[in-house]
C-alpha cells in the first residue's frame, strides 16, 4: 500500500481533528525518521519536543522493554517501584517536594489548577477564587486547561468555560497587577510561551511575578510542559531565572515518547491543598511510564545531555541568525536554548514547513508565523549544519 492510499484509510475511521502532513512514518533511528516509503527526514520537531533522546536512545528500549517482562499497570491503590523511583528523580531534578504523575500535560494542568483552588479554599475556607493567566498562552485544550488558555479562538466554541479566570499580558507586569484581587488564588504562566509565538519570560518578569505572590500568598503555577526536561540546558527553564515556582506542571520529554506528565508541588502548596479524594488517576504513575521517566533521568545525568544543550546552543543561534541576515522573510529569531523561532514575514509559514518536509528536514510552527525549531536534545553540529542547508533552500 502506498503512502496515499494508507492516508486515504486513516481518514475513514480517524476523527479529523488535525490537518496531518501528507507522510506516513513508519520507524526511527537517532535524529532521523523513515517513511513507509524508505524516505529519510531529519527531525527537528521532535514530536513536538516530546523526543528529546530521538530514537533508540541506548539503554532506553531495554528499559521499557524489561518493564513490560514484569508489569504495566496495577492502579494507584497499591505501589510500585518504578513511580518510587521515578517520583524520587523528578522531586530532586526540581528541588521541589511532591509530585503527582499524570497521562499528559494537559491533565497535569488540570491538576495544577485544582491544587491552587484546594490551597485556597484550605485557607480562606471558601471556594470562588480566581486565577491569572496570560493572553496568547496556550496550556491544553480540556475545560479547565482551556480555561487558562490566553488565544480566543481556542476558547470560544466551548464557552461558558470555568468561571473566574481573568488574562495579563506576558513579561508585563503592570497588567498582571491590575488583575490581582482578594479572590485572586494562582497566577500561570509558561516559562518560554510555545504555541504562541517562542516568547522567553524576561527575568524581572517572573522575579515580579514571585515577588508578588509571596507577598499575597498567591501561588505561582510555571508551565513547563514543552521548555522543561532540558530544553533549555537546564533540567527545567525556571532554573536559569532562579524563579521556583510553587506548582510546575511537565511532560512531553519526561517520558520521551510514552505517555506520561505530572504537577510538582513545593512543602507549602504539597502540605495544604490536595488529600485523598480530591484528585485521581487510573493510569497515570503506571509501572510502565514511570519506569521510562526513571530512564530519561538516568540517561541525562550519565550522558550530560543538559551540558551537551548549553554547549551547542550558541552554535545552533548562530546558524538561525545567520538565515535571518540572509533572507529577508526570515525577520527575527527569538527563544532559549533548543526551543527556538524564526519569525517569517511576506509568505506563510506553512509554506517553509512543506518545502522543508519534501527536502527531508522536519520542523514545525507556532502561532501565526513562527517556525518552531524544537529537535531532540542529542542532536550535533553536523545535524545543525544539515537544517540550515535545508533551510536556507526553502527561504530562498
Amino acid at each position: 500500500m502506498n503512502m496515499n492510499d494508507q492516508i486515504e484509510e486513516a481518514e475513514v475511521s480517524i476523527l479529523h481533528t488535525y490537518n496531518r502532513f501528507p507522510v506516513v512514518f513508519e520507524k526511527g533511528e537517532g535524529v532521523h525518521l523513515y517513511d513507509t516509503q524508505g524516505k529519510k527526514y531529519l527531525d527537528f520537531a521532535a514530536g513536538i519536543a516530546v523526543n528529546a533522546l530521538g530514537y533508540h536512545y541506548p539503554g532506553y528500549d531495554e528499559a521499557l522493554k524489561d518493564q513490560i517482562s514484569k508489569l504495566t499497570h496495577i492502579s494507584n491503590l497499591y505501589y510500585n517501584q518504578p513511580v518510587i523511583e521515578a517520583g524520587a528523580k523528578l522531586v530532586l531534578a526540581s528541588h521541589m517536594d511532591k509530585v503527582f504523575f499524570t497521562n499528559s500535560g494537559t491533565e497535569a494542568i488540570e491538576g495544577a489548577l485544582k491544587a491552587a483552588k484546594k490551597y485556597a479554599y484550605v485557607r480562606d475556607g471558601h471556594a470562588d477564587h480566581e486565577i491569572i493567566a496570560m493572553n496568547h498562552s496556550f496550556h491544553g485544550r480540556s475545560v479547565g486547561a482551556l480555561s487558562v488558555t490566553g488565544t480566543a479562538h481556542y476558547r470560544e466554541p466551548f464557552e461558558p468555560l470555568m468561571g473566574g479566570v481573568k488574562f495579563a499580558d506576558f513579561n508585563d507586569l503592570e497588567s498582571v497587577k491590575a488583575q490581582i484581587t482578594d479572590k485572586t488564588c494562582a497566577i500561570i504562566t509558561e516559562t518560554v510561551q510555545g504555541e504562541g509565538g517562542i516568547y522567553a519570560a524576561d527575568k524581572e518578569f517572573l522575579e515580579g511575578l514571585r515577588r508578588i505572590c509571596d507577598e499575597k500568598d498567591i501561588l505561582l503555577i510555571l508551565d513547563e510542559i514543552q521548555c522543561g526536561m532540558g530544553r533549555t540546558g537546564y533540567y527545567f527553564a525556571w532554573q536559569a531565572y532562579g524563579v521556583q515556582p510553587d506548582i510546575m506542571t511537565c511532560a512531553k520529554a519526561l517520558g520521551c515518547g510514552v505517555p506520561v506528565g505530572a504537577f510538582v508541588l513545593n512543602k507549602k502548596a504539597a502540605s495544604a491543598s490536595l488529600e485523598p479524594g480530591d484528585h485521581g488517576t487510573t493510569y497515570g504513575g503506571n509501572p510502565f511510564v514511570c519506569a521510562a521517566v526513571s530512564k530519561v533521568f538516568s540517561i541525562f545525568e550519565k550522558d550530560l545531555i543538559l551540558a551537551h544543550v548549553r554547549e551547542l546552543t550558541p552554535y545552533l543561534e548562530s546558524k538561525l541568525d545567520a538565515l535571518v541576515a540572509k533572507h529577508e522573510c526570515a525577520a527575527c529569531r527569538r527563544g532559549m536554548g533548543f526551543m527556538q523561532g524564526i519569525v517569517i514575514k511576506g509568505r506563510p509559514v506553512g509554506e517553509v514547513v512543506q518545502k522543508a518536509l519534501e527536502k527531508g528536514l522536519l520542523v514545525i510552527s507556532a502561532g501565526s508565523d513562527v517556525l518552531r525549531i524544537v529537535p531532540p536534545l542529542v542532536i550535533t553540529k553536523e545535524n545543525v549544519d544539515q537544517m540550515y542547508e535545508i533551510l536556507d533552500q526553502c527561504m530562498e
